[in-house]
């Protein structure tokens, strides 16, 4: 699971920033200042998201340059009220990766990090996951709910990544069954709700629409 620190001096800003980054699956923690943040450089971070003007004497241009003495490959998403080219220069020839003008929808926010860690972790996120704070190993075929595994019985995985392939379309129970099951199965098709109550038991945060009389469908 990506770990993302972040460098905000706006209270409710930060606390925002950490809500969407906790809906799309994401660890994180919050600095409010560059003195906080300074001496935890040395954790293991996956992004750093760095506000430029900060309270005190150290400032994000001072942290970018610590941290890429410290740790060179890991990527950081600079912003900055001003919308200067001189801020977006400076960062980027310090080594930042993004550059994102204060005031930004959170939305874009999300997009630039994710195709910064897609881009940085190509390896390491390509059959990774992120869905409804669970991320979904798709090689080791393994789920997990921050560090813990959620234990899955192999009809269970499956059925969650056929919901996953093909989220926000609309799955009849015989589709599902066919998948899970195989064609040979002949049995009730309430098989596939008693499946999904499981599911839902064991992993109550993902969002799945009941389509009565039809089957299922997994919202993103």
């Amino acid at each position: 699971m990506f770990n993302i620190a972040v460098v905000e001096d706006e209270k409710n800003l930060a606390a925002l920033i950490g809500k969407y980054l906790e809906n799309e699956g994401y660890q994180y923690k919050i600095f409010n200042n560059g003195e906080d943040a300074l001496k935890k450089i040395n954790e293991d971070f996956h992004l750093w998201i760095l506000d430029i003007m900060l309270p005190g004497v150290i400032s994000g241009y001072d942290l970018i340059k610590k941290i890429k003495e410290v740790r060179p490959d890991t990527p950081i998403i600079f912003t900055s009220a001003r919308d200067q080219d001189i801020d977006k220069i400076m960062g980027l020839e310090l080594g930042s990766d993004d550059y994102l003008a204060k005031p930004y929808n959170m939305r874009e926010l999300m997009l630039r990090i994710k195709k910064v860690l897609e881009r940085c972790y190509k390896d390491h996120s390509s059959n990774l996951v992120n869905y409804a704070n669970y991320v979904i190993d798709f090689d080791k075929r393994r789920v997990f709910n921050n560090d813990e595994v959620i234990v899955l019985t192999s009809k269970e995985y499956d059925l969650l990544c056929f919901l996953l392939e093909n989220k926000n379309k609309a799955l009849s129970r015989e589709q599902i069954i066919e998948h899970v099951w195989g064609d040979e199965y002949y049995g009730s098709d309430r098989v596939v709700d008693d499946l999904l109550r499981r599911l839902r038991a064991k992993m109550p945060n993902i969002n799945v629409e009941t389509i009565y009389g039809y089957g299922y469908r997994l919202l993103w």
